[in-house]
């Protein structure tokens, strides 16, 4: 078993702390509050809107109808209460 050189151990010890360095700046970039917030908005947003930006009326309609028939809801409640 050949014995490394000083010089090979200090290039690889370089290439590491590289590679370390540039994890390092993938995990802050991936944790920041700003960019969380862009990818869920993201996200959010793809659920209600297709790559061409037309409307997703297959998630909207639902979502619209139970918000209308919630508020009727209330409304009828409120009626019966009083």
């Amino acid at each position: 078993m050949a014995k490394a050189r000083p010089d090979d151990q200090v290039a690889e010890i370089e290439a590491i702390r590289e590679h370390l360095a540039d994890t390092v700046d993938a995990l802050i970039d991936r944790t920041s509050p700003k960019n969380v917030a862009r990818r869920g908005l993201a996200k959010l947003k793809a659920r209600f809107v297709d790559e061409t930006g037309s409307p997703r009326l297959e998630t909207i309609v639902p979502l619209v109808g139970g918000t209308v028939a919630v508020v009727a809801g209330i409304v009828v409640i409120r009626k019966l209460l009083r």
